[in-house]
């Protein structure tokens, strides 16, 4: 049989909705490989989703994928900043907004806690102080 009589068939992978870029999709095993990292070591990382070839509709396609989880933290320094759980505990969503509420960046977290929620040493160190004086005036 000659190589002319084997037929070939190009199959696309387009996008199965208008504005996909169908580069979000590898995305999960990299999310997954990170968190199997963090379970091993407990290093945790981040994907900079703002520095990826991603459109809108892959963002949303994203966020319904990974759904939604318990918890939500919002911080407020120089714009809002929101740290959300997704439906994948340990994988954490995070969008950074300035003062007029545009998004500057968002990231996927993969990580126990997100590191923006850990309470720095130091403030720590200023509550216990306003603490002990709250407890010397009693």
């Amino acid at each position: 049989m000659s190589l002319e009589a084997i037929p070939i068939h190009v199959i696309t992978h387009a996008p199965s909705e208008p504005g996909l870029s169908g580069n979000a999709p590898p995305l999960l095993r990299e999310i997954s490989e990170l968190l199997q990292r963090l379970l091993d070591s407990g290093e945790s990382a981040a994907i900079d989703l703002s520095a990826l070839p991603l459109t809108p509709a892959d963002l949303d396609w994203l966020q319904a994928i990974l759904g939604a989880g318990e918890i939500a933290i919002t911080l407020q320094a120089s714009g809002e900043s929101t740290l959300s759980e997704t439906a994948c505990p340990g994988v954490w969503w995070v969008t950074h907004r300035n003062e007029n509420g545009a998004v500057t960046s968002q990231f996927i977290e993969v990580a126990f806690i997100p590191e923006l929620a850990k309470a720095h040493p130091l403030d720590v160190a200023i509550g216990r102080e306003q603490l002990e004086l709250l407890i010397s005036d009693l």
